[in-house]
């Protein structure tokens, strides 16, 4: 069989990336912490008071912020008893809001446990799928100035279309469940050497999981290659706790998550407005 020259053969999206194109949004700070308690139960009533008042009134504002917002949350379990979310433009406004919390009194009596620096992200493996069969098509050579133009057109169509998602609030649900993930590169369950194509009929079976759970749960996908330990972040927002457990053991069927994934810790905390920040802070009486 007389396979065609490299110049005479259809240029499939194999050929010209692995890697989807993607869009970005907030930047996104988790941090966890345990409070010190034999320190903070030995400052007097009034002292904790002043303290307490003045982080209420520093987070409040951040949880006000229209554009890039902050919540707390009461965490559950041993790994900790807070956890901040920080939802920046950039990662200078990220690690503002990292000093100004550090800056806090209350910050002595806080111990961090871990943190999590990662950036909101959207896959866009069918649209790349469709951009790059659509320019071979057209004979439109790969990395050329027609294709590369393209290709930032379709990102700003797609980014005028997606925006809502990239730049979201901070969910107003009762409960919150994070926790970071990998795709797999072992033998031959390696999701990086998986063709384009495949991937993508992968990644939109395990996203019809998701939607089954629309109104239940709000997901935050955040990107976390090259910024921290782990390749993804997920946040799962919702107002009944049982709904995370649901979903992530039946996504654990799907063949991306059951072949190719790869969990990191789980998170669990409850909402907690600054306001109410001293019901966490109280000392026995």
């Amino acid at each position: 069989m007389k396979h065609p020259h490299p110049d005479e053969s259809s240029t499939t999206a194999r050929d010209v990336a692995a890697a989807p194109n993607t869009l970005e949004g907030f930047c996104v700070l988790h941090q966890f912490f345990r409070i010190r308690r034999s320190q903070w139960n030995a400052l007097t009533g009034p002292a904790r008071g002043e303290i307490i008042e003045k982080a209420a009134r520093t987070f409040a504002a951040m949880e006000r912020r229209e554009d890039g917002q902050s919540a707390l949350f009461s965490q559950l379990g041993h790994k900790g008893d807070l956890i901040a979310i920080h939802f920046r433009r950039g990662f200078d406004e990220l690690n503002a809001a990292q000093l100004e919390a550090g800056r806090l009194a209350l910050s002595e009596f806080l111990e961090p446990t871990t943190s999590y620096v990662s950036v909101v992200e959207i896959g866009l493996y069918e649209a790349t799928v469709k951009l790059h069969a659509e320019l071979a098509a057209q004979g439109v050579k790969p990395h050329s100035p027609e294709w590369i133009k393209a290709v930032k057109d379709d990102l700003e169509d797609q980014r005028h279309k997606l925006g809502a998602r990239l730049w979201p609030q901070i969910p107003d649900r009762r409960y919150v469940c994070f926790y970071p993930m990998n795709k797999r590169r072992a033998g031959s369950d390696n999701w990086y050497s998986l063709p384009i194509e495949e991937r993508q009929l992968l990644m939109r079976d395990h996203g019809m999981i998701g939607r089954r759970y629309a109104g239940q749960v709000t997901q935050v996908i955040s990107g976390s290659i090259g910024f921290d330990d782990w390749e993804w972040g997920v946040d799962l927002f919702a107002d009944d706790p049982l709904v995370f457990k649901k979903l992530v053991y039946e996504m654990r069927f799907d063949e991306s998550s059951a072949r190719y994934a790869e969990f990191g810790p789980f998170y669990i905390g409850i909402r907690l407005p600054a306001a109410d920040l001293a019901r966490i802070l109280a000392t026995p009486a």
